[in-house]
């Protein structure tokens, strides 16, 4: 899923009275998730404006979705910056740069797309708003066990404390689109990192039936699992 944080940009020219705002909605990603394999020396994501004005394409890759460095030099983007003319497409290059990875487990990074449209010279006080698009960047070692395809039929679910607790066992990060306890919807999506486990604040008891799917690496939903809490 895209995380979409406003980013807003004044232009001011003088003595004029109004202002407006124009959305940058013209700009979409190929993808809704990046898994880099280390057994490649780059990955891609396709970039698309069917907008009829021209873009400003700005990437780079976080730590965390509320980053607002770039220090992260694990990753490069290339281009980094660009300008994306209206009804065309071009894509960002994302390389490992780095060294310091773990290699029995993936990595979880963000791959962050900020688009700021072109304005028109006007004799208007104008509010362009640029939009930054986040999605995920799995970076995957190569011979890790187990088929990440399958990682969420691993997944347990135990209580601690009466509260749920969300146990990976396996290599690989695991991005849940639902989780329901009992029939009963839980608010909050969540991943859970490799060898991990993450504690939610919903109140469960030992037997309660949980039934769950996740996200795979193609942005689908899979099959919906079932399984009790145990302790």
């Amino acid at each position: 899923m895209f995380r979409k944080i406003l980013s807003v940009f004044l232009f001011l020219t003088i003595g004029l009275s109004h202002v407006y705002a124009e959305p940058s909605a013209g700009i979409t990603l190929g993808s809704t998730r990046m898994i880099y394999n280390a057994s490649v020396s780059q990955t891609a994501i396709g970039i698309m404006n069917s907008d009829n004005r021209a873009y400003l394409i700005q990437s780079w890759v976080s730590k965390t979705p509320e980053s607002k460095s770039k220090e992260d030099r694990l990753f490069i983007t290339t281009p980094p910056l660009f300008r994306l003319e209206p009804d065309s497409k071009n894509s960002v290059r994302v390389m490992y740069i780095g060294n310091s990875l773990p290699q029995d487990r993936e990595s979880v990074f963000w791959l962050n797309i900020k688009s700021i449209p072109s304005t028109e010279k006007t004799n208007n006080n104008t509010l362009v708003i640029a939009i930054k698009s986040q999605i995920k960047l799995f970076y995957r070692p190569t011979d890790l066990p187990g088929d990440p395809a399958l990682a969420y039929k691993q997944i347990k679910f135990l209580v601690k404390n009466d509260k749920l607790v969300i146990d990976n066992p396996t290599a690989f990060s695991v991005s849940f689109n639902e989780i329901k306890i009992n029939g009963i919807l839980l608010q909050d999506a969540v991943m859970v990192l490799p060898f991990s486990t993450q504690t939610i604040n919903k109140n469960v008891a030992l037997g309660q039936t949980v039934t769950w799917t996740v996200i795979n690496d193609y942005g689908g939903i899979t099959p919906v699992e079932t399984t009790r809490i145990i302790k």
